[in-house]
């Protein structure tokens, strides 16, 4: 029997999907503490009766918010790897910065939902948690800073880390620094990316020739 998601996949104009995508706003805004089933339901226009007939508890909305995020992450960086396999490793890093960078600039959402994983945790945060270990060595591989999952050094994690970091906190506060710089849209996201590549590439190209597995 197909899950909740999975029904709401399948039909992007269903109740489910729209609650789905009410919830993800609300939560990617507020955190898992700051929205309530009541907030949800008036955003769709339905009564929270509604809502638990088609979800379920918070939490089982949340974790279906945090799932539907991880298979989209995951997605991506199946894009990325299969873009760059082979390539140099300054193209590998122009191509990655540039495809999360756009992903996450069309879904501000996801950038806050990954950082309040972060810094508020749930119970249900333990999923992204797992999954985001599972992430990070992929871009590992992908950028050659380790051969495979089991072999993923400390080193090559914080690595990672640093680009992904960088690219999460550009897109999280994408109004604030959008507003500080003085830029529109189509301009802050140019200046983010030609500076994450003005500063990642060469400090990762740096010493090419030594390894880090």
């Amino acid at each position: 029997m197909p899950s909740p998601l999975e029904k709401a996949r399948r039909d992007p104009a269903s109740m489910k999907a729209r609650i789905l995508a009410a919830a993800r706003s609300l939560f990617g805004e507020y955190g898992y503490h700051g929205v309530t089933t009541r907030m949800i339901a008036k955003e769709v226009g339905i009564d929270v009766s509604t809502l638990y007939y088609h979800w379920g508890e918070k939490q089982d909305l949340y974790e279906a918010v945090l799932t539907d995020l991880n298979d989209e992450i995951r997605q991506q960086l199946g894009e990325i790897e299969r873009l760059v396999r082979g390539r140099p490793l300054d193209y590998r890093l122009a191509k990655a910065i540039d495809i999360m960078c756009d992903y996450l600039f069309t879904r501000p959402e996801a950038s806050r939902l990954i950082l309040f994983s972060y810094f508020g945790k749930t119970r249900t945060d333990a999923v992204l948690d797992a999954r985001m270990t599972e992430h990070i060595a992929n871009i590992a591989i992908a950028m050659g800073l380790a051969l495979d999952k089991e072999h993923v050094s400390p080193e090559a994690n914080a690595r990672v880390l640093a680009v992904w970091n960088s690219v999460i906190n550009f897109t999280a506060g994408n109004d604030f620094f959008k507003s500080l710089l003085k830029l529109d849209q189509t301009e802050y996201a140019s200046v983010v990316k030609e500076s994450l590549k003005f500063i990642l590439i060469p400090a990762f190209t740096r010493n090419q020739g030594t390894a880090v597995f």
